[in-house]
């Protein structure tokens, strides 16, 4: 059977000598893995481009018998291509990033049309944002993290968890006690919840300790997350 979906593509690996296994997160199914088949020759060129992180796609897919199965696709095209995120550095960073903690927290083979709605809309308004991107990823988490169920109303929620469960992340040249330290991070996270427009992030720095505690924050309810390699790559980048 075959079904029309839009998906969200979140990684892919490569499968014999011009296919992929893309692993996508779709309106309809939830997370699947199809078998992509030609992509990687060199004529037509250009396909696989389709299958970066992020990549918005309309499908037509066959349906798995069962869950967990890996079937193919039959059709695809770009859905809304995108004006900036592959041709700037720092937007680029960050879809990696992100692209990477979706993948790892979402995880469920049914339908959510809010989450995929949330994902569609938000990796729409970031191509198109041209002040506070170096923010984004910030504000993504957490509003992402509602949708999975464990959103928070205020920064001292998310540091009081992360600081409870023994999970503070060091900084080095850090001093005082680890609560100390971390609490300083809370107002911070209120201007991100409330008006991120507001926000008075004062560097790269802070914000990669920011993204530090929130997936310190994500490891305690997403199990089996794991370390995000792709963190360090982004803070390299971040203003």
């Amino acid at each position: 059977m075959l079904i029309k979906t839009r998906g969200l593509v979140l990684s892919y690996l490569k499968y014999r000598e011009t296919s992929i296994i893309a692993r996508i997160y779709t309106e309809r199914l939830g997370v699947q893995s199809y078998v992509v088949n030609g992509v990687r020759k060199a004529k037509p060129p250009g396909r696989i481009a389709l299958f970066q992180p992020f990549t918005l796609l309309e499908l037509v897919a066959y349906v798995a018998k069962g869950s967990g199965g890996l079937t193919r696709l039959s059709e695809f095209r770009c859905a809304e291509p995108f004006q900036t995120l592959p041709y700037e550095v720092q937007k680029s960073s960050v879809v990696l990033f992100l692209s990477e903690v979706v993948s790892r927290a979402v995880r469920e083979e049914e339908q959510n049309e809010p989450l995929f709605q949330f994902l569609h809309d938000s990796i729409l308004a970031f191509d198109r944002q041209t002040t506070g991107a170096e923010n984004f990823a910030l504000v993504f988490l957490l509003e992402l993290a509602a949708y999975l169920g464990f959103g928070i109303s205020s920064g001292s929620e998310l540091t009081d968890q992360v600081l409870m469960a023994g999970h503070a992340p060091t900084s080095k040249g850090a001093t005082g006690p680890a609560t100390l330290r971390l609490h300083e991070f809370d107002g911070y996270f209120d201007e991100l919840l409330r008006d991120p427009a507001t926000s008075t992030i004062p560097n790269g720095r802070v914000r990669h300790e920011l993204l530090n505690v929130i997936i310190r924050y994500y490891q305690l309810h997403v199990e089996q997350l794991g370390e995000i390699r792709s963190l360090d790559i982004l803070s390299q980048v971040l203003n």
